[in-house]
């Protein structure tokens, strides 16, 4: 099976103006990016050493060289190709870029022990147009262990910290930037400034490209792809294979096939408002799997949230490839993975990026299914799909969904998934989210659901004492689902949750609310 990604599907022809990230290694490469469409250019993420004749196809405004966790003066450190420099393009190094970019062109990296993790004061010289529109001093989010302690004569200091001097670099004669500090992540709140003066200052963008674009160039670029073969797209009910049906529907109408699998994991009433959604709104092929009993009896007596992930995997795919054997004539597979996902899978091209969870979703389906894969939203964060579906004319409900991981409610149920233990979760959660809405807090928050744990607490009920379940709530803030903030609900809001929810859900008797951020914690706990 080979993947399908959109820089395979042919050249963009929408957005005539565009820069492109050079991936090296970092988690925030995909932010730089997202922060880069946020001001309407269009951009891309590459390989790190990509060839100068490969950079000329894409025909650029500029590079910006993402950090990483290596150092520059490491054997099998990444490069950047040599010739990289020769393309006269606007360049902008942040971190181990800046420090790449510097070694390159002949200054020195060392590593140092005035090392700097977290927000510092940086004083900027605002005589440039990088810094236009800055204070001369501000925060920023610094995170390296290494610095640039020497520059060449060909480079000036354009910023510095109390324990990095060279915290900002432009060079005399080409149009190359450096940046010690990350202006890609809310933790440096001028950032987008900074990206902002180089995409149109620098670069001389004209902030025109619209999602709406990417919708339309991705619609035909799928088109030209698939041409008249038959897709089989994986739907779960969420926003992203939602989005990614849409999309495919777009583009080649009748020619898509949807296969929704049942795996009793799913939320409350989950599958009729699937098969209400996609009968009536895009009147599509789609087929539903009842598979519940096929996936419990897999889960049975398993604990280990990786296991649970792989047998839910490996059940998926064998329900998915029955289903999917009586769609005649189709030669690719569509699914919703996101950028995230990716990460969070250690998929990520070029990168070293730890595993931190499986998704069943990403290279989760072998070759022996013979599909191609396509995942036209691989490269997007979850606000941008949402933003996608908006263009693409998708109901208000699906758009705004808070996300459901893959396994479903298994991974909410810690402990052994059973039958009974499921039926408790699910009511749980229903109440959750009904609440959350009838509280207007729905669109305010990024992601919330109730947890059951594998531990029974006292209580008194009825003046008898009890021995049951505990529930807890999790409830996020977040723009990119990479990090997230626990929610401050309203006192009244979780007196209401934890009053129903003992009251209206049999065997559970104490609720309790999460109250970790990511990192160190994930949104989901298994």
């Amino acid at each position: 099976m080979s993947e399908v990604h959109l820089e395979d599907l042919g050249t963009p022809r929408v957005a005539d103006q565009r820069v492109l990230v050079l991936d090296f290694g970092s988690q925030y490469a995909q932010l730089l990016a997202r922060r880069v469409r946020e001001q309407n250019v269009y951009c891309e993420i590459v390989r790190h050493d990509i060839a100068p004749e490969r950079i000329r196809e894409h025909n650029p405004r500029g590079l910006i060289l993402s950090g990483g966790p290596s150092s520059v003066y490491q054997p099998n450190a990444p490069r950047a190709h040599p010739g990289l420099f020769d393309l006269k393009l606007p360049i902008l190094g942040v971190c181990y870029g800046m420090q790449l970019v510097c070694d390159a062109l002949g200054g020195k990296v060392d590593s140092t022990p005035a090392r700097e993790y977290g927000r510092a004061k940086c004083r900027f010289d605002v005589e440039n147009p990088l810094f236009t529109g800055l204070p001369d001093e501000s925060q920023v989010w610094m995170s390296h262990g290494d610095q640039v302690s020497r520059i060449s004569e060909d480079f000036v200091p354009l910023a510095k910290t109390d324990t990095c001097p060279i915290a900002a670099v432009r060079h005399r004669r080409l149009p190359v930037f450096g940046l010690q500090f990350h202006p890609e992540v809310t933790h440096t709140p001028l950032g987008s400034t900074v990206i902002r003066n180089f995409l149109l200052e620098i670069c001389g963008c004209s902030g025109t490209w619209k999602l709406g674009d990417f919708a339309r160039e991705t619609i035909e670029r799928l088109r030209d792809r698939i041409s008249d073969e038959r897709v089989i797209c994986g739907l779960s009910g969420g926003v992203d294979s939602s989005v990614t049906a849409a999309l495919l529907y777009q583009a080649i109408g009748p020619q898509l096939s949807c296969i929704l699998v049942d795996n009793g994991l799913l939320r409350k009433d989950e599958q009729r408002s699937v098969v209400a959604e996609f009968s009536h709104h895009f009147r599509t092929d789609l087929h539903v799997v009842d598979a519940e009993e096929q996936f419990l009896e897999a889960l049975a007596g398993v604990t280990d949230p990786q296991e649970k992930r792989r047998r839910i995997g490996h059940v998926f795919i064998e329900c998915f490839k029955a289903e999917a054997t009586k769609i005649k004539g189709a030669k690719y597979l569509a699914q919703g993975t996101l950028y995230p996902d990716v990460i969070e899978s250690g998929a990520a091209a070029d990168g070293p990026a730890a595993t931190i969870k499986l998704h069943h979703n990403v290279g989760g389906l072998p070759e022996q299914l013979g599909f191609d894969l396509i995942e036209p939203l691989r490269d997007l964060f979850k606000d941008e799909v949402r933003r996608l579906g908006e263009e693409l004319g998708l109901p208000e409900d699906y758009v705004w969904r808070h996300p459901f991981p893959g396994p479903g409610l298994a991974v909410r149920c810690v402990g052994e998934v059973t039958p009974a233990r499921l039926s408790v979760l699910r009511e749980a959660d229903a109440i959750v989210v009904e609440e959350i809405k009838a509280a207007g807090l729905y669109r305010q928050t990024a992601q919330v659901f109730a947890v059951l744990l594998p531990v029974q607490s006292v209580g008194v009920m009825g003046d008898a004492r009890t021995y049951e379940n505990v529930v807890a709530i999790r409830c996020v803030d977040s723009d990119d689902f990479m990090t997230a903030d626990w929610s401050r609900l309203p006192y009244e809001v979780l007196a209401r949750l934890s009053t129903r929810i003992i009251n209206e859900v049999h065997g559970v008797n104490r609720v309790v609310y999460d109250i970790s951020s990511k990192p160190p914690a994930t949104i989901e706990w298994e």
